[in-house]
């Protein structure tokens, strides 16, 4: 099929157009949104409680059976594990990437199922959950009472009993966590009043399993002659205060009956008394909404949003719902700002080609193609299971430049016909497709060869790459086809010849200013003969050149700053506060009373709450706290002086007269499901086990060595061992002289001092805990050992002749880290550093600091990083796309030689994008990268064009020097174009500003600056490497052509 068919019928290639049209259209609307692709690991979150058990407990019984029965669980790469004194474990584990999290829970549930039976009672009553989801927060929303009508139970059990089960069955809420106890019937024993009667906590709790039941009774009358059948009914479980207290301990001889309400005083209260928060200042509770893997970000929170305001509607008096954190924001934010980007690009490519066209109609043919092959990519990716995220949309604003360059190569070829007096655009057309097809396939080809071998590279940089190219790659590849069908249509439809000249008449503006423009270009033209003839005959200042640019990239490839991708300003920060060890709930949330006095001040707060009792990263606790702050839209906060960076400092610089807390301010992650911060993380490893003093020790050292260094801004732990704590100890010979045992003596102790989860009740159609606990003022001191009996073959004796207790200090946590003893250290760089400075510097203080017998390993993001770091995928991935497009040029010009001198003008273009990211201080991260791989694409597009012409030349029988210089004369519009089209198209993203500006920026300098000293070495360079590779050719390989002419 001839190419002048599409020529001939011009409604079918319009027809190919329209369909590529429709197609993209419905991709467009089928497509989700996301910030980034779905690169994160599936997480399995395995959690339970011991209720009153220290860290060192949880850890050995509950934890350590876990782990060993979860180790080893397929396609997982690591997994951490956190036992805390409030008695909750908590066990993560990290899958590969792209492995299927529904597989994920279901191995792990099996695993987690064959331990069971090794777990403490306790335990096995509350249940272990095994949940998959991501470790970053989705959304987080406040509920508070803002004249404080309501306290802060009801407003957790408001979100508890009315938000919590319907966000739960939005699809793709993995977890849903109310900050705050869920109402359970809390039973105060009165511990001098039960030693009268000679009572113990669990006479109580055997009353409650005996009385507060369920039972079937069955049915009078059933399968009888009678009238009537009837069901007995027991009244069940009890559901009020007043009926517990009516329950009955013990039936006196003397016919007094002992009731519950005698030895206790029953309140509906509290399932756990360790939190306590507040929501801008009024009483408060704060709900966090967790993704599992493999979700669509943006429609969750679009239907949590939907509900959110359905919500409103029904709210009592003065209770408000509050936003503090949402992904979507800055989603939205910075997916409008790279759509401005990609109208601003299109406007600047018009404008650069009409320039160089001088005629609107000619002008017209490259702008549709732009239309056709944007808007028809949608089609593919839907068809790849992509989605609209900012690597596929930066892939189009980068494509923007390059797609209009299969146009231009049409319309100038036939704008040159007309040049050599052609008068029929029909006959133009015709001839100039003729010579330039086999261009247009060739350049194409080799383009999309480039990011083939991408796609298939593993890991989250291949996730990154694999839609970035392939989204570029279609959207040439459509191009092309449109240069071949609607492009040449066109052009015999609508373009004109040029205008004849007559004496006396005044030509029309386009002609006026197309030989203003030609004859402008004409000088340029030679004085660019002029240079390339300069390279030509001194051919090794163009080696030298190459051999300066081949030592400047490796240098600056070696020495410019990495990391994954740029942090961004989200909208939202995290304030995470650690109290002295063994603070009190009420102390810790007074010191954050002056914290948050303090953030009340700052301007560019719009909301924020506080929560006392859970840190971010440490985990929940009495000496930790946080708060969430959700700063005012980014339109009302512009310049650096507004930044998330400067509020973060400001809001150090205030809070530095607070000395008792430590204080850590942080920012969502850049890429969810990695960690909760966009912090580095690292845990040092106890792999000797030498104990968790010696390991502490070692932490503070590596800390103290750490924070010295230039690179980190702050680096910390929340770990501490020195948590005042009494050990308890128990005389067993005393106990068996009193005919009792040392279980006996502990478990009065646990339910007086811990608490025991007796029962259940229902209410609110929900079910609750019934929990039995001496009160907090019988509880308070040494003493209070004294005023608690345990029942001995004597009768009743206080448990203090039993016991004695010695002060020690522990820690509050403990964390595992692939099974090994370890504790977790965040920080931030220091601004100017990027994460892979803080990788190196991380890597040294460790070499120094640690001793043997210590080992150290990263979490979440940095993991990543530090991995892609080491494996030089990028230098693979760099050298793989040249090889592929010089063996496709191998095979189009049958030659080994010739594709060299289009590869060497490679390096220039990649020297210069590291040369200007050094001067503009980029990091060298995934933005940077991809716009190298389109360079190398778009490099070798370009110097195809020179290349095959000349060689076309030489086969006609110029001189070599002759068919160089000829061919960059004639290449050097369409080459400038390609350039100029690619720099205008890119400007907009190059002084980006605002939301998602440094990705912008990044992608934009690189691509800018090697385009730039790329094109200039290209055209200057190649002529004279074509001269020395084209001889080389004829000198080893034309014996054989000669021989075939034979």
């Amino acid at each position: 099929m001839k190419l002048q068919h599409f020529i001939d019928r011009p409604i079918l290639s319009m027809v190919i157009s329209v369909v590529i049209l429709v197609a993209g259209l419905i991709g467009l609307y089928a497509l989700s949104v996301e910030q980034y692709p779905d690169i994160a690991p599936p997480t399995i979150r395995v959690s339970t409680t011991y209720s009153g058990a220290n860290a060192e407990a949880v850890q050995k019984s509950v934890i350590v059976p876990l782990e060993e029965a979860i180790n080893g669980v397929e396609n997982m790469t690591y997994m951490t594990s956190t036992a805390s004194n409030t008695g909750s474990a908590e066990i993560t584990v990290y899958f590969k990437q792209g492995s299927d999290p529904d597989m994920a829970a279901v191995n792990v549930q099996n695993k987690v199922s064959t331990a069971t039976s090794l777990l403490p009672a306790e335990v096995t009553k509350v249940g272990v959950t095994t949940m998959k989801r991501q470790s970053s927060m989705l959304k987080i929303f406040g509920l508070y009472s803002p004249n404080g009508t309501y306290d802060e139970t009801f407003l957790t059990n408001y979100l508890s009993i009315n938000v919590k089960p319907q966000l739960q069955r939005i699809s793709g809420v993995g977890e849903v966590n109310v900050m705050g106890g869920d109402y359970a019937m809390r039973i105060w024993l009165k511990p001098e009043v039960m030693a009268q009667y000679e009572l113990e906590p669990s006479d109580v709790e055997s009353a409650l399993s005996s009385q507060n039941i369920e039972a079937s009774t069955g049915s009078i009358g059933e399968d009888s002659k009678n009238v009537y059948q009837y069901t007995l009914k027991y009244r069940g479980r009890l559901e009020k205060e007043q009926e517990f207290e009516e329950i009955v301990i013990k039936a006196l001889d003397d016919g007094r009956v002992l009731k519950l309400k005698d030895i206790a005083t029953v309140e509906l209260g509290a399932q756990s008394y360790s939190y306590t928060g507040s929501v801008n200042g009024a009483p408060g509770s704060t709900c966090m909404i967790n993704q599992t893997a493999g979700t669509n970000a943006n429609e969750i929170i679009m239907e949590i949003d939907k509900f959110l305001e359905e919500l409103k509607e029904t709210l009592p008096e003065d209770v408000e719902v509050v936003e503090l954190m949402s992904t979507k924001n800055f989603l939205d934010a910075s997916i409008n700002e790279v759509i401005k980007t990609l109208i601003e690009a299109i406007i600047l490519v018009v404008l650069v080609v009409y320039v160089f066209l001088q005629n609107p109609r000619s002008t017209l043919i490259p702008t549709v193609s732009i239309f056709v092959s944007l808007i028809g990519t949608f089609a593919v990716l839907y068809i790849a299971g992509f989605s609209i995220n900012l690597l596929t949309l930066f892939a189009l604003v980068l494509a923007i430049g390059t797609i209009v360059d299969d146009a231009i190569i049409v319309v100038e070829a036939v704008q040159v016909r007309f040049d050599e007096g052609y008068r029929s655009p029909y006959r133009a057309s015709i001839d100039a497709m003729s010579g330039i097809s086999s261009a247009i396939v060739t350049s194409t080809l080799v383009f999309m060869a480039v990011f083939v071998p991408v796609s298939f590279m593993g890991g989250t940089s291949g996730v990154f790459y694999t839609q970035f190219g392939i989204t570029m790659a279609v959207a040439v590849g459509i191009s092309a086809i449109n240069a071949l069908t609607l492009s040449p249509a066109l052009c015999a439809l609508i373009l004109r010849p040029n205008e004849i000249l007559v004496d006396g008449k005044k030509p029309e503006f386009s002609t006026r200013f197309r030989l203003a423009f030609d004859s402008a270009f004409k000088r340029i033209v030679l004085k660019y003969k002029s240079g390339a003839k300069f390279f030509i005959k001194r051919k090794w200042l163009a080696w030298t050149s190459f051999a300066a640019a081949v030592l400047l990239l490796f240098y600056f490839m070696g020495t410019t700053k990495t990391s994954l991708v740029p942090s961004e300003d989200t909208g939202s920060i995290f304030v995470s506060l650690d109290a002295p060890a063994g603070s009190t709930l009420a102390e810790t949330a007074s010191i954050m009373e002056k914290v948050e006095k303090e953030l009340k001040e700052i301007p560019q707060i719009a909301n924020f709450n506080k929560v006392a009792g859970f840190g971010m990263g440490s985990g929940s606790g009495a000496s930790h706290g946080m708060f969430i702050v959700k700063l005012k839209h980014w339109d009302e906060r512009p310049g650096k002086e507004n930044s998330v960076d400067a509020i973060s400092a400001e809001i150090y610089r205030r809070t530095a007269h607070i000395k008792n807390a430590n204080i850590f301010v942080f920012s969502p992650p850049m890429i969810s499901g990695y960690g909760t911060g966009n912090s580095f993380e690292l845990y040092l490893q106890d792999r000797s086990g030498k104990g968790i003093d010696a390991l502490s020790q070692v932490t503070d050292n590596f800390l103290l060595e750490l924070n010295k260094r230039p690179e980190i801004q702050m680096a910390y732990t929340s770990f501490s061992a020195r948590f005042p704590q009494y050990r308890v100890d128990v005389d067993e010979a005393q106990c068996q002289r009193a005919g009792i045992t040392t279980e006996h003596v502990l478990s009065v102790l646990s339910g007086y001092f811990g608490s025991i989860y007796a029962s259940n009740f229902n209410r609110f159609t929900k079910l609750y805990r019934v929990i039995i606990q001496a009160p907090s003022d019988s509880r308070k001191t040494m003493q209070s050992l004294d005023n608690i009996y345990v029942k001995t073959s004597d009768g009743m004796a206080p448990v203090s002749q039993f016991v004695t207790l010695t002060k020690t200090y522990g820690a509050e946590s403990l964390t595992r880290f692939n099974m090994f003893s370890s504790i977790n250290v965040q920080g931030m760089p220091a601004s100017g550093y990027s994460s892979g400075d803080v990788i190196n510097a991380v890597k040294e203080v460790a070499a120094q600091t640690l001793p043997t017998g210590y080992g150290y390993e990263f979490s979440g993001m940095t993991r990543e990083e530090e991995q892609m770091a080491n494996s030089h995928d990028t230098v693979i991935i760099y050298g793989v796309c040249i090889l592929f497009i010089y063996l496709i040029l191998c095979a189009l010009y049958e030659s080994l030689f010739i594709p060299m001198a289009v590869i060497l003008s490679v390096p220039f273009g990649l020297m210069g994008s590291f040369l200007f990211a050094r001067l503009w201080g980029i990091e060298n991260n995934i933005y940077l990268q991809t716009g190298l791989i389109m360079l190398i694409g778009l490099l070798s597009k370009t110097a195809i064009l020179l290349i095959e012409y000349a060689t076309e030349r030489r086969k006609e029988g110029m001189s070599l020097s002759q068919a160089a210089i000829s061919a960059a004369g004639v290449r050097l519009r369409p080459i400038l174009m390609t350039a100029l089209t690619m720099i205008f198209g890119l400007l907009p993203l190059m002084f980006a500003s605002g939301v998602g500006a440094n990705g912008n920026i990044s992608l934009g300098v690189g691509a800018v600056g090697g385009m730039l000293i790329g094109t200039v070495a290209l055209l200057f360079v190649t002529p004279a490497f074509f001269i020395t590779f084209q001889y080389l050719e004829e000198r080893v390989m034309g014996k054989r052509k000669e021989d075939r002419k034979l």
